[in-house]
C-alpha cells in the first residue's frame, strides 16, 4: 500500500519557508520565501491571503515569513526575517504588529 497526498495546496510562487496546521480551526498556514502567507483548508480550498503592513510590501522590503503559529482560537502570528511580529485574525486582519532587534529561533 502507498500513502496518498490528502490535499494539495497551491498558490505560492516560490519555496514554502515555513507553515502550521491547526487541526482544531482544520487550517494550513504557510509562507514563501517572496511572497505572502496564505491559509488553506485541509481540503486544499485557499481561503485567504495573508499580507503585512502596507508601507512594508514589495521584494526588496525583507518582508519574507520565518516562523508561524496559529493558535485555536484563530489568531496566527508570523515572523518575518527583519524582525517584524505580526498578529492576524483567522479571516486575515492585521491586528498588530511589533518590531524587534533580537534574534529569534
Amino acid at each position: 500500500d502507498f500513502a496518498t497526498p490528502r490535499a494539495v495546496l497551491t498558490g505560492h510562487d516560490y519555496e514554502i519557508t515555513c507553515a502550521t496546521i491547526c487541526a482544531e480551526l482544520g487550517l494550513v498556514i504557510s509562507g514563501s520565501k517572496e511572497g505572502p502567507c496564505l491559509i488553506h483548508s485541509m481540503n486544499g480550498d485557499l481561503l485567504r491571503t495573508l499580507e503585512g503592513p502596507k508601507t512594508l510590501e514589495g521584494p526588496e522590503s525583507g518582508l519574507r515569513p520565518k516562523l508561524i503559529q496559529a493558535s485555536r482560537e484563530g489568531h496566527c502570528v508570523i515572523y518575518y526575517e527583519n524582525g517584524l511580529f505580526c498578529v492576524f485574525s483567522v479571516n486575515g486582519r492585521l491586528q498588530a504588529t511589533m518590531e524587534t532587534d533580537d534574534k529569534i529561533k
